[in-house]
């Protein structure tokens, strides 16, 4: 394995996580988190879930559903 590839792994951060982790960082119910996916089609793969798909999903769908300002 070269010197970059070593380098660039133990840096980059993790981008799938756990309901369990997802809920903590988001402030979201686990078991919201995991209805969220299932009715937006956000899949949970091997138990993870990929935060950033998730947060693009969850903040198209609250947007859409917030009353406009005026």
């Amino acid at each position: 394995m070269s010197e970059y590839s070593q380098d660039r792994r133990e840096t980059t951060v993790a981008n799938h996580l756990t309901p369990e982790e997802l809920s903590k960082e988001l402030g979201i119910e686990r078991n919201d988190v995991i209805q969220f996916c299932y009715d937006e089609g956000v899949p949970i793969y091997q138990g993870k879930i990929d935060k950033t798909l998730f947060q693009a999903q969850f903040e198209v769908t609250n947007g859409a559903t917030q009353p406009a300002a005026g």
